[in-house]
């Protein structure tokens, strides 16, 4: 077994395209995003192939040496269409389909007879977002029964939210993972998980907020085990949005949004929030004043990391007659995942 360096979960958006565009050449050799296709509520079978183009075609266009997608929220009458269009992503693009043990016959039917056509392999994705259900091994056997030997599967264990309140999830993965690895011969396994907050105003009151990187600390905990399969686990985050934010339908023309937002910078174990505004008189000298406080930070890792990086030198050094370059919600995601997934990349081990 073999795992792929560093898999960011990541929406099929335009600001994590663009941070994916963006990365350095050798960051994107090593990384493998699981792409997810946001909710489509209401939309009709005939109308999904033209919604997965939107949203999976630049994120496939974007991605490296390869990753997976996925369609988490896909509904039940959209089974089949989402299927048909996300197929040619796999047969003639990087990206591996994916399903899992809990999902509906069908999909996971679906997800196998693309697999086979492709050179890709499949994606078998384990929710474990409370205590491990031993339940769950049974369903991935069947899965891999039903798939047979010689399609190629890659182990995507997601955690989903990991923060504070669930101090044992280290303990949960072990648990996951030696139940999960001896079921097949598995191509690649990581290890997922997310710890960025749902960020709120009472958060941000005093202008910045700082949490742990639980999922980090996490995939440590796993590797220094000793278990033999440590040492080729993938790590796996949602870079700089809670888990919860993959299940955002998307909103086109929508107006309105509070008036502040967060820039992030993440450091070897915290993610720093930093308090925006969207608007108002002041909102150019307050932005560039909060680029200041994360370039001015200790561990601020200097413009030559990145270009999440030299994003925010600029913001921070722009003037205050213009607010060009000062960003807004888009741009303060993109900067955030690029600063973040080169640095993951760089933290990791050699693979």
């Amino acid at each position: 077994m073999s795992g792929p360096l560093y898999v960011p979960v990541l929406p099929a958006r335009p600001h994590a395209v663009g941070a994916c565009r963006r990365l350095s050449r050798s960051v994107r050799e090593v990384v493998r995003p699981l792409w997810n296709l946001p909710p489509l509520p209401g939309v009709a079978s005939e109308q999904v192939a033209a919604m997965v183009g939107k949203y999976v075609g630049p994120a496939s266009a974007a991605t490296g040496r390869g990753g997976w997608v996925d369609a988490p929220f896909g509904e039940g009458a959209q089974t089949l269409a989402l299927a048909e269009a996300m197929a040619d992503y796999s047969e003639f693009g990087p990206l591996s389909p994916v399903t899992g043990p809990e999902r509906a016959q069908a999909q996971q039917a679906a997800a196998m007879a693309t697999a086979r056509r492709s050179p890709r392999g499949l994606g078998v994705r384990v929710p474990v977002p409370a205590e491990w259900d031993g339940r769950l091994a049974e369903g991935v056997r069947r899965l891999l029964d039903r798939s047979g030997p010689d399609l190629p599967v890659d182990l995507l264990l997601d955690m989903g939210a990991v923060r504070g309140d669930r101090p044992d999830a280290g303990k949960e993965a072990l648990r996951a993972l030696d139940a999960l690895v001896p079921l097949a011969e598995w191509r690649s396994a990581a290890l997922l998980g997310g710890s960025f907050p749902q960020v709120t105003a009472t958060m941000l009151d005093t202008g910045s907020y700082e949490e742990p990187r639980a999922e980090w600390g996490m995939w440590h905990e796993v590797h220094a085990t000793g278990r033999a399969y440590a040492p080729q686990l993938g790590y796996g985050d949602y870079g700089v949005q809670p888990p919860a934010a993959l299940a955002r339908p998307p909103a086109p023309g929508r107006k309105g949004g509070p008036p502040w937002g967060v820039l992030s910078y993440t450091t070897e174990n915290s993610y720093l929030l930093f308090r925006t505004v969207t608007g108002g008189p002041d909102r150019t000298a307050v932005n560039r004043g909060v680029a200041r406080r994360i370039v001015g930070h200790p561990e601020f890792r200097g413009v030559e990391a990145g270009e999440g990086e030299a994003w925010l030198t600029d913001c921070s050094d722009g003037p205050l007659s213009t607010g060009q370059g000062v960003g807004g919600a888009t741009e303060w995601l993109r900067a955030g995942n690029l600063q973040h997934m080169t640095y993951v990349v760089r933290s990791l081990p050699p693979a």
